[in-house]
């Protein structure tokens, strides 16, 4: 959606908007979050397949925005007139820090787990950097245990890379809940101007279109949390109510027509907008798309409620921070049976005009074959941590925030 309309907007009394959204579930939207997740999986894995070497997938780092968008949105419905106190600030604090942080940790201990092998062992160091070193060094190491590799200070991404998204992320949390504290019932203002000058600060100093992390990330982070917090600031009702009174028939039809022109769309936009500084405009295109998929209104909303789907969702977050570890470990793997059966499984390739590691130097199908077993380690993997630390995790912090 754009801003312009979104001002158009009186706000909403907070007692309104909690009485509505509060208790709202958007199935679809957590069906697209594991959708994008596993796109921003494609993204990272170096093959010779045609769908690694698509424009598409190139572009795909773009759906990290459609996270922000959706978390901002996600977080005013649930959050934008709760935070009255100093106890709620606490308690909202808490279990932010209790969904992100415990599965974060395990896997810097997963990679630092690695490293530490390669450091005492001579024989596991391979051809690449040392231990330690390159990314993986301690100083890194100490950033990511603050959450603070999203934040400005670091010159590289380390460790589990795309954990980047969940520091910036995390301190927009911190953002959003003091100026909610401070502001009230008038803090849309300030997302306002955040969604305003947040994508003109990007345009002036970055050099990579969109495509910051280390360095800028909490900008990019800011520029979509608040365009997904103005949705919920100002359309939740409209969408409520939406929701309530969709029908069968040529309703249904329309809305499944305009949900397939949005996916066809934002395809389009992200094979373009991947390497072009149109890329800024990615979190109005996903604002425009949560708005639309928000209402399920369509049968391809009906085919994302699916259970499948609705797992998929619930995957999402553990797709995101283990996807680059396993496949680090495949392409260790790939090494090891390369250099001893010479198939041309693993081998220096060219993904999308840049030089990496990865599958199929010998053929694309190869690299096709490992891209699909990937999926479905990423997704096993996941579940594994899902219901294994997620779960618990965030069980934990809410019982403990309670105690506040």
């Amino acid at each position: 959606m754009a801003e312009t309309a979104l001002l158009n907007l009186a706000p909403a009394p907070a007692a309104t908007r909690v009485g509505t959204m509060a208790g709202e579930r958007f199935l679809v939207l957590d069906s697209w979050r594991g959708i994008c997740a596993l796109l921003v999986a494609l993204f990272h894995f170096p093959t010779t397949s045609m769908i690694s070497q698509s424009a598409f997938v190139g572009g795909s780092y773009l759906f990290v925005d459609f996270f922000f968008v959706l978390s901002g949105f996600v977080i005013a419905s649930a959050y934008g007139s709760r935070l009255n106190e100093q106890d709620d600030l606490a308690r909202f604090a808490m279990v932010r820090f209790g969904r992100i942080y415990p599965l974060h940790v395990l896997m810097l201990a997963a990679f630092a787990g690695f490293e530490a092998p390669r450091l005492v062992l001579p024989a596991l160091h391979g051809t690449g950097p040392a231990p330690f070193t390159a990314g993986f060094d301690l100083k890194s190491l100490v950033a990511n245990l603050f959450l603070l590799q999203g934040m400005g200070v670091e010159d590289h991404l380390g460790w589990n890379a795309p954990s980047w998204s969940i520091s910036a992320e995390f301190f927009t949390y911190l953002l959003f809940a003091a100026v909610v504290f401070a502001a009230g019932q008038r803090a849309w203002i300030w997302f306002v101007a955040a969604a305003v000058t947040a994508p003109l600060f990007l345009l002036a100093v970055s050099t990579r279109h969109m495509d910051v992390s280390f360095d800028f990330g909490f900008i990019r982070c800011l520029y979509g949390f608040s365009l997904g917090a103005l949705l919920a600031w100002f359309q939740h009702d409209s969408i409520a109510e939406a929701r309530q009174a969709l029908g069968s028939g040529a309703g249904r039809l329309a809305w499944t027509l305009a949900e397939l022109a949005m996916i066809a769309g934002i395809a389009l936009f992200v094979s373009i907008a991947g390497t072009s500084d149109i890329g800024v405009a990615a979190p109005l295109v996903f604002a425009l798309a949560l708005y639309l998929f928000a209402h399920e209104g369509g049968w391809v909303s009906a085919a994302l409620r699916s259970q499948p789907m609705l797992m998929l969702g619930s995957l999402s977050y553990s797709i995101y921070m283990v996807h680059i570890f396993v496949q680090a470990r495949m392409i260790n793997v790939g090494g090891l049976v390369e250099r001893k059966l010479g198939l041309g499984i693993v081998g220096d390739l060219l993904l999308r005009g840049d030089h990496a590691t990865g599958f199929g130097a010998g053929s694309p199908w190869i690299g096709f074959a490992a891209l699909i077993a990937m999926l479905i380690a990423v997704i096993v993997a996941s579940w594994f941590t899902w219901r294994f630390v997620e779960i618990p995790a965030l069980t934990w912090f809410r019982r403990l925030s309670k105690r506040i």
